[in-house]
């Protein structure tokens, strides 16, 4: 396919979640950057819409319902929708089991070239080894094989905002330990958090928490661990995080979705993991990005933690 046909019609496939989407920012750029005459729309889902469409790199975003296996109606549009618009080509980055699906949905009929590793697709990304790779370096290997030879890291630097509103006055580091409710043992404890933001407040420096309100009981456990804190729990949106991020000392957070915010722009990040996760296939990567690990991640001492802090944030 050549890059610059102003009629090729592409489709981008990534459903989430936050950290593997901020993760394909790269590549998102990438495609919109070989195929700079297209018209190239991402199909994904209800909470990456709003930043899908604000970091410039589709000219169209489609929200994925996943419909389950009885909703039929529900495939049956959206058969017709993938069917109907076109599409020269698609780059699967999902690479699931459901994305596999919509490939068959092409059926009976020609399909669009296709990256991905759905059996029969035009370009598979056949490694073996692929679910051993990290994710960047899976979906460049995965780029590469249809033509584009470059994938670079992810850039927000179009992500900002006003954080004055905060009033945060002074040197300041954020902590961010939230995680999924269903993936407990990917999060440190509220009394180390607590710890840790003791420590830095001794420093002269004012604890940020970060997280949705999901997270509202751990970060309310931490605040009253540290009078001092600033809880900015369910008050900040990404962008807010990206701003926060730049003007940060340091970050410290479990393996979860807005630490890869922090870390991608630039901000000197500890990444805590468990057992329960991989760095090598899945941490946020970065001159000032470091990880500790232990499983469980109970045993990982606060003093290994400020340890390892006060190496990575930025001098004063």
């Amino acid at each position: 396919m050549n890059a610059d046909v102003t009629t090729s019609r592409i489709l981008v496939i990534k459903l989430g979640a936050l950290g593997d989407f901020i993760q394909a920012m790269g590549p998102f750029r990438a495609i919109r950057e070989f195929h700079r005459g297209a018209r190239i729309t991402l199909l994904t889902t209800a909470p990456f819409a709003a930043l899908a469409r604000k970091c410039g790199y589709f000219d169209e975003v489609w929200v994925d319902d996943r419909p389950n296996l009885l909703q039929v109606p529900s495939w049956l549009r959206l058969r017709l929708r993938l069917r109907g618009a076109g599409f020269t080509r698609v780059y699967d980055l999902q690479t699931s089991d459901r994305s596999g699906v919509y490939f068959r949905l092409f059926w009976p009929g020609v399909a669009p070239e296709w990256s991905g590793i759905a059996g029969g697709c035009s370009h598979p990304h056949d490694n073996p080894e692929r679910d051993s790779m990290h994710s960047l370096d899976r979906q460049a290997q995965q780029l590469a094989r249809t033509g584009i030879a470059e994938t670079p890291a992810p850039d927000l630097s179009w992500m900002s905002a006003d954080i004055s509103r905060f009033g945060l006055e002074g040197d300041f580091v954020l902590l961010a330990p939230g995680g999924a409710a269903h993936r407990p043992a990917k999060r440190w404890g509220a009394e180390s958090y607590g710890a840790l933001a003791r420590h830095l407040t001794g420093q002269g420096l004012t604890p940020v928490l970060l997280g949705g309100h999901d997270d509202a009981q751990v970060m309310a456990a931490i605040a009253a661990a540290c009078p001092e804190i600033r809880n900015l729990c369910g008050e900040t949106e990404l962008e807010d995080i990206a701003a926060l991020a730049r003007d940060a000392r340091g970050a410290v957070g479990n393996d979860t979705g807005p630490m890869h915010v922090i870390a991608a722009c630039g901000c000197p990040s500890l990444v805590l993991f468990s057992g329960d996760s991989d760095p090598d296939l899945c941490a946020p990567r970065g001159a000032d990005v470091h990880i500790l690990r232990r499983d469980p991640l109970a045993g990982l001492g606060v003093e290994e933690v400020v340890s390892s802090l006060e190496s990575t944030i930025r001098p004063n």
